[in-house]
């Protein structure tokens, strides 16, 4: 019988090593829940810093706040006049008897010629309980504001 030639048992297989990849096995170690909500918060995202505004963002800011600023102080200031100027001060009524072809504004006008017939025709109506200036008819005695 020829001389047998030894039995060689395969070399194990070996995983290629990867460039730049750590190889070595990780530590691992045991740790409690108490101690492993603290490495969780540890390991967070640091706080965002605070906002911090450029010198072009603070002049940017200011104009908007001037200009809203002033917008303010212009709408409560016409506000403010609007109140204060009131309209015409109306002291007694006198009654008028509704002539044919008469109108409340010419009315307003022939009574009241120094202030707006508009206010006046307004006036007129509220105190007469007219819905619109048309419902006056010939013959018809209105009280008419006088101002004084």
């Amino acid at each position: 019988m020829p001389a047998s030639a030894p039995v060689v048992a395969p070399a194990p297989r070996r995983r290629p090593r990867i460039e730049g990849a750590a190889t070595d096995r990780l530590p691992v170690r045991g740790c409690s829940g108490e101690s492993l909500g603290r490495h969780a918060q540890e390991r967070r995202a640091p706080e965002p810093a605070a906002l911090r505004l450029t010198r072009r963002g603070r002049l940017l800011l200011t104009a908007v706040s001037v200009l809203v600023f002033g917008a303010a102080v212009v709408v409560l200031g016409l506000r403010v006049t609007g109140v204060l100027e009131p309209g015409p001060h109306f002291t007694h009524t006198v009654p008028v008897q509704v002539t044919p072809g008469q109108s409340l504004w010419s009315i307003a006008q022939s009574t009241n010629p120094g202030q707006d017939p508009a206010i006046v025709v307004e006036k007129i109506a509220d105190l007469n309980n007219l819905a619109t200036p048309a419902d006056i008819t010939p013959g018809q005695t209105l009280r008419i504001p006088i101002a004084g």
